[in-house]
């Protein structure tokens, strides 16, 4: 992690119609940072990460994403960030290899990148004696690591990661945030949102988002030392208690 910082936002704000999705949310993340999102569902996690990667513009305040700024630069932004959602992005009705090569190219390297890369990749995963099986046919935790390792396979400066191991085992999602740890201490950043709390515990620093609203900021010891809990789940239910979104 450097001093460099990658993300910015200032009183980020998101309306629908009278309702007020994300309220003046303001925070910086670091180059190699692993940053968590938490909140409950419908606290405003995917709508500020939606808002961050260019697909929703905001109503009100300010972003800068690698740099570059979220109203009139989300072009740039796009080429420079990773994206995995919770159901992962992939192609069932396509083999693995043909699903690297799309979004090798989606990502818009060339084809002799494209070619290496996914060697790379297939090798990594150790799936050469599956490269041409439909993905569909894939447990769920080896899509899971596919989709995460396709969302960096050209290097962005962030990777953002929405729920990424919803639905998988524990032992599939300690797998999991062992391939977040190399890819930060390669220096991309990571930006998650989850809802299990265990997980927060693997990040340098997290932000709690109740409401639309952040609500505790800091690394996950730091918090639990200022709320006096042996947890991150008890520091979240304590701030959650008076919450009046829950779905």
């Amino acid at each position: 992690m450097t001093n460099e910082t990658v993300i910015k936002t200032e009183d980020l704000t998101k309306r629908f119609g009278d309702f007020t999705a994300v309220k003046k949310i303001s925070f910086e993340v670091k180059r190699g940072e692993i940053f968590g999102f938490l909140g409950a569902n419908g606290a405003g996690k995917t709508t500020a990460m939606k808002m961050l990667i260019g697909i929703l513009k905001p109503t009100s305040g300010n972003a800068k994403i690698a740099g570059f700024d979220i109203y009139n630069q989300t072009e740039q932004i796009k080429k420079n960030i990773g994206y995995m959602s919770q159901k992962f992005s992939l192609y069932e009705d396509l083999t693995i290899m043909e699903n690297v090569q799309l979004f090798a190219g989606i990502y818009g390297l060339s084809d002799d990148e494209i070619k290496q890369r996914s060697s790379e990749l297939i090798h990594k995963l150790n799936l050469q004696n599956q490269a041409d099986k439909l993905v569909e046919s894939l447990p769920l935790g080896w899509k899971q690591k596919l989709a995460f390792s396709l969302a960096i396979i050209h290097n962005p400066r962030i990777v953002f990661l929405d729920e990424p191991t919803s639905g998988v085992d524990p032992i599939t999602r300690r797998q999991f945030w062992n391939m977040i740890y190399e890819a930060a201490s390669n220096g991309i950043t990571v930006f998650v949102t989850t809802h299990y709390m265990d997980e927060a515990e693997y990040c340098n620093r997290i932000t709690i988002l109740v409401d639309g609203v952040i609500k505790a900021l800091d690394s996950p010891a730091a918090l639990k030392e200022k709320y006096n809990t042996s947890s991150i789940e008890d520091v979240f239910v304590l701030l959650a208690r008076g919450a009046k979104r829950n779905d």
